[in-house]
């Protein structure tokens, strides 16, 4: 058998420590350069035969929006998932919300719109489609479903709105990474952070977090962390027993409880009854 040495086992020992540290850097350097394919996953155009096409330009880029009108002064402006084609909720939003006039954007890239998706992007659009949609009725309430929360809280915080509708939401995007990729200083290298939590405190409007009893993608510490992060009596927690992040559409309670909050009294009413539950 070979005897080893003390120097010839150093070397051995600190060429596996290099190789591996170059490794793990290039690992690192992957995950950076990759990253915003790895959150986003833009979906082809769709048709819709019960919904209009709004064009609507932002930043030079121009947002297919899915349009249904209705009399009134209520419309509700949607903002899906990172994968999610929202023509598919088109029908499902019609039958649950008949109050209201529906706004469901494409991001850039995504669905027909032009463009490549980031934060800042997103968050650009999103202002500028509440206000087409705020210039055309009096009452506008906004929902944002995983991805999607974290754009809603942001216009939210910025814009005044009627009601919020978080589904699926989280605290912070670098949060959710850090539980199911605790090996990379997700920290450093995250651009888009979508930190939700930091936001909240500028939010004035009701809140409903519509959370997934079995969520597999966002943990539910992370919507507790951020229904924490509202003002006190601010928001109201539904749990949709039995269903995960892509099957909550199977629960009948989703829409109905989001109807329901939808057409609640005005807000000094509901925060004086509500809070979390």
């Amino acid at each position: 058998a070979r005897r080893w040495n003390l120097p010839e086992l150093m070397r051995t020992i600190m060429t596996f420590l290099m190789l591996a540290a170059a490794a793990y850097l290039a690992l690192v350097a992957f995950a950076y350069a990759t990253q915003r394919g790895q959150i986003y996953f833009p979906t082809p155009a769709t048709d819709s035969a019960v919904a209009q096409v709004r064009w609507i330009d932002s930043g030079g880029e121009r947002l297919k929006v899915w349009a249904v009108q209705r009399p009134g002064p209520h419309a509700l402006l949607y903002f899906g998932g990172n994968a999610d084609d929202v023509a598919g909720h088109i029908e499902p939003f019609i039958a649950a919300f008949p109050e209201h006039s529906l706004y469901l954007v494409n991001y850039r890239g995504y669905g027909g719109s032009s463009g490549r998706p980031s934060e800042p992007a997103l968050v650009t659009d999103a202002l500028a489609v509440f206000d087409y949609v705020q210039s055309r009725h009096a009452d506008v309430s906004v929902m944002g479903r995983s991805l999607g929360s974290g754009v809603a809280v942001q216009l939210a915080s910025e814009r005044r709105v009627d009601r919020l509708v978080l589904v699926t939401p989280f605290d912070s995007l670098v949060n959710v990474a850090r539980e199911h990729m605790r090996w990379l200083p997700v920290g450093l290298l995250m651009r888009d952070r979508y930190d939700s939590a930091q936001r909240a405190p500028q939010v004035s409007a009701p809140a409903l977090l519509v959370i997934a009893g079995e969520d597999e993608i966002i943990p539910r510490a992370r919507s507790e962390a951020l229904a924490k992060a509202f003002a006190p009596g601010q928001v109201q927690v539904r749990v949709m027993p039995g269903v995960g992040h892509n099957t909550l559409d199977l629960s009948s309670q989703y829409l109905q409880a989001v109807a329901a909050f939808l057409s609640e009294l005005p807000a000094a009413a509901s925060a004086a009854e509500g809070g979390v539950s």
